[in-house]
């Protein structure tokens, strides 16, 4: 019994110091650095009033110096027309309320990098991307952006965003298109007589390692301006820059052009068919034009339903009206050639009758005979149906259309592309 009792008391001994030791190491919130808290109400004085502009040199407006650089475009969506857009963003004011101290700045340095809490306790451009629908600063595990205060009181806030930017698209020189899309910077709250933006340096930048799919981007263009906004009732300036996008007709030759130009092209081939593989002829144009109607149905659902027509349009249009036409070419013949045959039928009985006679009266001169069919074939068709010609050859009707058809289809189809191309280019600026 004694020897349960000493081990009872030595597990109680224990179980009371192993407390005692977590309580020990307990961690207990610390009240922050007083240091670290003091350098940056140094900075904003007590009567500091974030709502209020900073003062200015006889009321002029404060001036704000903006700049973006574009890390990434992508997600160009015809159907919404809007793009997004990653980017850095940079705006820079001065504030004189602020007091800096000299032991803020290392030896040799003119800037110092402040915690992004202090940003909340300035005075703030109220800028805002006019034609955006959507606007958010980057985040990973904290937002990505930064504030940095020069010895000449300069504030520069420094932010990467991603947004996504409406943008009004037009389709008329589709697939030769290039869209404008502008990008307005402007302030919502104060008009010109307040504030002044004016781009920093270049103003916009483009990473070299952005690249699009199915566009080229042009030379960006800047502006400055002072529109009046009605909503607002002032005048505001603005920031205005223009992002070209010009698509890509490689990727629409190989996959559009060449395809449908070949499709032409082999309906061509049914001029050189008799009109004995009349199945052959009929299943070769009817599959040109399914093929081709098929192609644009195809074609149509890349782009958004528009009220007017696109330059893929008529190039589409003009494609099925050549093959549509060598098929009412090959209709036309198969009627002419149907009427020859019934003519040369009727002259063949005509020759028989006559032969029949020739025992009871002289036989008739070559040169009635063929003028009696030659009368005899106008009287029955409103068509010359063949004819002779001077060097003594029987011309077919239904054979020359087929053998011009070979000359003329591929003659307009060839002016149809210079003219095509030419206006095209031209329209679309190239």
């Amino acid at each position: 019994m004694a020897y349960n009792l000493v081990l009872k008391v030595l597990l109680v001994f224990a179980i009371h110091q192993m407390v005692l030791i977590s309580v020990g190491h307990t961690s207990v919130p610390k009240p922050r650095n007083p240091d670290s808290q003091n350098k940056t109400k140094k900075l904003i004085p007590e009567n500091y009033l974030k709502e209020i502009r900073p003062p200015t040199i006889m009321g002029k407006p404060i001036e704000v110096d903006f700049s973006m650089r574009v890390v990434d475009i992508n997600s160009i969506n015809v159907e919404d027309m809007d793009f997004r857009m990653d980017m850095v963003i940079k705006q820079e004011w001065q504030d004189a309320r602020i007091k800096i101290p000299e032991e803020m700045f290392e030896l040799g340095d003119d800037s110092v990098t402040l915690p992004s809490q202090f940003f909340e306790n300035l005075w703030q451009p109220d800028l805002y991307f006019l034609n955006s629908k959507v606007v958010e600063i980057a985040t990973l595990t904290h937002k990505f952006s930064s504030v940095t205060l020069f010895k000449n009181k300069t504030i520069r806030y420094a932010a990467r965003m991603h947004a996504i930017v409406a943008c009004q698209m037009e389709f008329q020189h589709y697939p030769m298109d290039t869209q404008v899309c502008p990008i307005t910077v402007e302030s919502f709250s104060y008009n010109s007589n307040k504030m002044m933006l004016q781009w920093s340096g270049p103003g916009v930048t483009l990473s070299p390692e952005l690249k699009l799919l199915q566009y080229n981007i042009l030379p960006l263009t800047l502006e400055e301006t002072q529109e009046y906004t009605m909503e607002k009732n002032g005048k505001f300036s603005r920031l205005v820059v223009y992002f070209q996008f010009e698509r890509q007709i490689g990727h629409h030759l190989i996959q559009t052009f060449a395809p449908s130009t070949l499709v032409v092209v082999l309906s061509w081939f049914s001029f050189w068919l008799d009109l004995d593989a009349i199945p052959a002829r009929v299943t070769l144009l009817v599959t040109c034009l399914l093929t081709l109607v098929t192609m644009f149905t195809g074609l149509r659902s890349d782009i958004p339903a528009v009220a007017y027509v696109k330059a893929l349009d008529l190039w589409m249009a003009g494609c099925m009206i050549s093959v549509f036409a060598s098929l009412g070419e090959f209709v036309i013949v198969k009627v002419l050639h149907g009427k020859y045959n019934i003519l040369k039928a009727k002259e063949s009985k005509i020759t028989k009758d006559r032969s029949l006679q020739q025992w009871t009266s002289p036989p008739p001169s070559p040169k009635y005979i063929y003028n009696f069919r030659y009368k005899n074939m106008r009287q029955d068709n409103y068509i010359q149906l063949y004819w002779k010609t001077d060097n003594g050859k029987i011309k077919i009707m239904w054979k020359e259309i087929d053998r011009v058809s070979r000359i003329v289809f591929p003659s307009f189809f060839f002016v149809f592309s210079i003219m095509y191309w030419t206006i095209l280019m031209v329209g679309s600026g190239k």
